[in-house]
């Protein structure tokens, strides 16, 4: 099979992109940032309105609800597993909360990111090109990440409270 010019680019270029995101990730890596439990729900309810509000424009046809509801069902304990990846630390004067991000975290996603490219080029070999079945692959693709998100960020809150808690009685 020969590749076009354009073909090589167009698979090099997100390659290279993703690899200076990583990069830049593993480089902040070193810091700790403030981590707000009060927050953590905004983004897994802002994602969640988002899919609700694409499965309400163009709902899923026949199979694709299971699979999805499946994406769903993978993404919830592969997040929880995600959320133990982050380091969650208690300033033991001031009592606040940072957050870590593992470099296993960061594999993790990486290890994501291969299993989505491997299932879109299945997709895309199987008749991909077609609109259901691209519609089909986004669909279970936004289920999944809605399970993943809700968990990371319910696991850390979970655990960043006990954590609280437990410093808190200490010094009382």
């Amino acid at each position: 099979m020969q590749h076009t010019p354009q073909q090589w680019i167009a698979t090099l270029v997100p390659i290279l992109v993703i690899g200076l995101i990583i990069a830049l990730r593993l480089r902040k890596m070193n810091r700790a940032s403030p981590l707000r439990v009060e927050r953590l729900w905004v983004l897994p309810a802002f994602y969640g309105a988002m899919v609700a509000i694409i499965f309400w424009s163009h709902p899923p046809h026949g199979m694709t609800w299971l699979y999805a509801m499946l994406g769903l069902l993978i993404g919830l304990p592969l997040g929880w597993y995600r959320g133990k990846l982050m380091r969650i630390n208690v300033d033991p004067q001031t009592h606040e909360l940072s957050q870590q991000a593992s470099p296993a975290a960061i594999l993790f996603i990486v290890a994501l990111i291969a299993v989505r490219y491997v299932g879109r080029s299945m997709a895309m070999a199987n008749g991909g090109d077609s609109p259901d079945a691209i519609f089909a692959v986004t669909d279970i693709l936004l289920a999944f990440a809605l399970g993943f998100l809700t968990m990371q960020r319910l696991e850390m809150g979970l655990r960043a409270r006990s954590l609280l808690a437990a410093a808190r009685g200490r010094l009382s």
